[in-house]
């Protein structure tokens, strides 16, 4: 099983950014942690705070794996094309968040990337990523 992980903007600050929020682990720690965790199964990983990097990575594996989990940060709120690019695809998308976006602020209450998601997993810190992962078996 090919399942890869696509973090949009700022996710590469984990660690470091608003702790309070999404924790003091980076997400390369919690990858190898995952990677060890289902050894079977390969995990590929990117990160990018460019949206149109995004859609091609969407674009290039959309066909071919068995799964993608996203976590779009904030252009999840704001981003048409990447809604799309789902919709495009053949891969089934987990949409992933490591905090509660119903929570937080209003804008953060609305997704372009739900309605073409096989579902959403968010608030149980990066602990989302592996529920979306067992949500491919």
């Amino acid at each position: 099983m090919k399942i890869v992980i696509i973090n949009g903007p700022n996710l590469n600050l984990l660690g470091k950014r608003e702790p309070e929020i999404y924790g003091s682990q980076t997400f390369e720690d919690y990858l190898t942690i995952l990677k060890d965790k289902y050894p079977k199964i390969e995990i590929l990983y990117y990160q990018s705070n460019v949206e149109g990097e995004i859609i091609n990575k969407l674009h290039e594996v959309g066909f071919e794996y068995d799964g993608i989990i996203l976590n779009a940060g904030a252009y999840t709120h704001t981003s048409i094309a990447i809604g799309d690019a789902i919709k495009g695809i053949k891969t089934p998308v987990v949409e992933v968040h490591i905090s509660n976006t119903f929570g937080r602020e209003d804008y953060r209450h609305q997704s372009f990337i739900s309605p073409h998601a096989k579902g959403v997993i968010l608030g149980f810190g990066v602990k989302s990523y592996e529920l979306a992962l067992l949500s491919f078996f």
